[in-house]
C-alpha cells in the first residue's frame, strides 16, 4: 500500500518522519510518499482532502474533525513552544493600538492565527504570508507586527527585533495547558487497522529519531537549506519532546482544550466526531 504523506521542511518534521520514509524501521508493508510544503499550504490541501496522511495546524483540524482523525504519535505540542508577535521597534499600550498595525500571519487556519485571534480579537489588519518571509517583511516595514512560528524564534532578537508577547505563555497561563501546535491526522476514510497501523508506524519512527538523532541529519539538512546547524539543533530540541511520541493523557486534555475553546469562541460548531484514534 502506498500513502502520501504530507508535512513541513521544518527540522522536527523531517526528524521524525525520515526513518518511516527511508524504511529505517518496520513500515509493515506500507510505503509512504512525501509532500512537503508549508503548514498553511498542508492545511489547505487538507481542507480539500487531497492527502490521506497530514501534518495539520491544530486550529485547521479544529474545522476538519469530520473529515480527519487524530493520530497519538507525530504532534508538536508543549510548554514553551508557542508562537511569538514581535515587532521593529518596541511599542507600548499594545492593546490600544493593535487594531490599527497591519500584521503579518503565516496564514489564518495556523494555531498562532488561532492564538492571536484569542489574546487580541480587535487585530484585523492581517496579511497571510509563508512562515519563512514574515520576518524579512517586518524588517523592510511592509508590516507593523509579525506572528512568528518555527526556527525565527531563534533569529529575530540576533536581528534587533522586539517580542511583544508569546502567545504560547498567554495560552499556557490562561488554561493551564501545553499549547498544540500541529498534530498528525489521517482520512476517516481508512478503516480502524489501517489508521492503528499508521499509528505504530509513526510511533516506532519518532521514537527511532529520539533514540538515533544522527541518523537522519542528511535528510534534516537537505530541506533546512540555509539554516545553521544549531537553529536546526535548537529547532529539533523544543519541537520534538514526550508529546512527539504519544500524545497521552496530558497531550490529549490540552488538544481538546484548543477545540472546546475554538467551540467555545464561535470560531467552529459543536464537535460531533471522535477525535482521537482508539
Amino acid at each position: 500500500m502506498e500513502l502520501q504523506l504530507g508535512f513541513s521542511p521544518c527540522p522536527n518534521d523531517t526528524f521524525i518522519f525520515d526513518a518511516m520514509l527511508h524504511r529505517k524501521i518496520d513500515t509493515e508493508g506500507i510505503t509512504f510518499i512525501p509532500v512537503i510544503e508549508d503548514v498553511e499550504s498542508l492545511n489547505q490541501k487538507a481542507l480539500q482532502q487531497t492527502l490521506a496522511i497530514t501534518k495539520l495546524s491544530y486550529h485547521a483540524f479544529a474545522h476538519l474533525v469530520d473529515k480527519y482523525i487524530l493520530l497519538d504519535a507525530g504532534s508538536a505540542l508543549g510548554f514553551g513552544v508557542g508562537p511569538l508577535l514581535i515587532s521593529k521597534n518596541k511599542i507600548e499600550n499594545i492593546e490600544n493600538k493593535i487594531a490599527n498595525l497591519k500584521i503579518g500571519i503565516p496564514g489564518k487556519l495556523t494555531t498562532a492565527n488561532f492564538l492571536l485571534n484569542i489574546a487580541f480579537p480587535q487585530a484585523q489588519q492581517k496579511v497571510e504570508m509563508v512562515f519563512s518571509e514574515i520576518e524579512n517583511a517586518l524588517i523592510n516595514e511592509e508590516i507593523d507586527l509579525a506572528l512568528i512560528i518555527h526556527e525565527n524564534r531563534f533569529t529575530y532578537a540576533a536581528k534587533g527585533l522586539h517580542k511583544v508577547i508569546d502567545l504560547g505563555s498567554f495560552w499556557e497561563q490562561k488554561t493551564g495547558s501545553a499549547i498544540p501546535l500541529g498534530g498528525i491526522v489521517m482520512s476517516r476514510k481508512y478503516d480502524k487497522e489501517t489508521l492503528n497501523k499508521v499509528n505504530r508506524i509513526m510511533a516506532r519512527s519518532v521514537e527511532f529519531a529520539m533514540k538515533n538523532p544522527l541518523s537522519s541529519a542528511k535528510f534534516v539538512k537537505q530541506h533546512a537549506q540555509e539554516m545553521e546547524e544549531s537553529v536546526m539543533v535548537q529547532h529539533i530540541q523544543l519541537y520534538v519532546n514526550k508529546y512527539s511520541l504519544n500524545l497521552g493523557v496530558e497531550g490529549r486534555k490540552a488538544v481538546s482544550t484548543l477545540l472546546d475553546s475554538a467551540v467555545a469562541q464561535g470560531l467552529i460548531l459543536p464537535l460531533t466526531h471522535p477525535i482521537f484514534i482508539d
